[in-house]
């Protein structure tokens, strides 16, 4: 979908009150592509968010760990599953004050972003977001998180915007989503923001090879928004799914909040946020571009490995196995 230059506005973004951002870690995921790998390290197909493949620690507890160095644990949400709490609760318990969301059944990526967007635009309304995927290799933790809070600023004083972080590609991926840059935006940060004139989820391998030449970013899924400016995409693009988690904040603290999700998500769609938002919405959205060799995904064995050689290799020249 070729999106507009103009975007339209649909909050005012004048001089909103300052909040800090919060963190979303998503962390539901069930490592389907992985479990071969996890079950022959680890003797178990646990998901891979949960298994230390890049040092001592797991990857969730490295992604809060980096997040820790710019939003206190106290704003972090991680938005896991019911079958994980014992996972959970292992990562999470030197972090008690970390808000942990337990969806009942996997409804796709768009219900997690969605989920956590409901719980915080009802307990903090106009704040920021940074939602985090926990099966990243970051190659250079300072600089990155330096480029997540200079978007969460920017969403704080432009607060319709969604803000994705974009990685330079190496090869014509075709299970990645891909952001055609568009215009830049006027808004002197140091990392130059592009609106996104495309964006386009897992393309044909000719596509991809064509926005490969073109110089088009792949989506790594990080990405800073207001709570409201995703539950208004959320709404325009799949209403159904907003609809229903829109019930909860009624029940939240009561009783019946275990029951008020379990209904919520039985009769939920399933929806992924990349193609079923990011690729339709209406609402304006850019990307930062991160330096070329941050970012790594190790969302399938093959890197995963090479992620974990990398590592090995760090470590066998006298590094740290995890980078900083």
């Amino acid at each position: 979908m070729t999106r507009a230059i103009e975007p339209r506005r649909r909050m005012d973004d004048r001089a909103p009150a300052v909040k800090s951002p919060w963190a979303v870690v998503l962390a539901g995921g069930e490592g389907v592509r992985l479990r071969p790998l996890t079950r022959r390290l680890f003797g178990q197909p646990r998901p891979k968010q949960f298994c230390p493949l890049l040092g001592p620690r797991t990857l969730l507890r490295q992604t809060l760990e980096r997040i820790e160095s710019t939003i206190p644990v106290e704003r972090t949400v991680v938005v896991g599953m019911e079958s994980h709490a014992e996972f959970l609760a292992r990562d999470l318990g030197e972090r008690p004050r970390a808000t942990v969301l337990k969806q009942p059944i996997g409804r796709g990526t768009a219900a997690a972003v969605l989920l956590a967007a409901q719980w915080i635009e009802a307990h903090d309304p106009g704040a920021p977001a940074v939602f985090f995927p926990c099966d990243h290799f970051i190659a250079r933790e300072g600089e990155f998180m330096a480029q997540v809070a200079e978007v969460a600023g920017f969403v704080q004083r432009r607060r319709q915007w969604i803000v994705l972080l974009g990685a330079q590609p190496d090869e014509p991926e075709v299970e990645y989503g891909w952001i055609r840059p568009g215009p830049a935006v006027e808004c002197g940060l140091h990392w130059p923001l592009h609106r996104v004139a495309r964006f386009q989820e897992k393309p044909s391998r000719e596509a991809a090879q064509a926005m490969w030449r073109d110089g088009c970013l792949w989506n790594t899924f990080v990405f800073a928004a207001s709570a409201a400016a995703v539950l208004d995409a959320g709404r325009e693009c799949v209403p159904s799914l907003t609809g229903r988690l829109a019930r909860l904040p009624a029940f939240w603290g009561s009783e019946h909040e275990a029951w008020a999700m379990h209904h919520a998500y039985a009769l939920a769609p399933t929806a992924s946020f990349s193609r079923g938002v990011l690729e339709i919405c209406t609402g304006p959205l850019a990307v930062s571009t991160l330096p070329a060799g941050v970012w790594r995904d190790i969302g399938s064995p093959e890197r995963a490995i090479r992620a974990m050689a990398r590592v090995a290799a760090r470590v066998a020249e006298g590094g740290r196995a995890w980078p900083s």
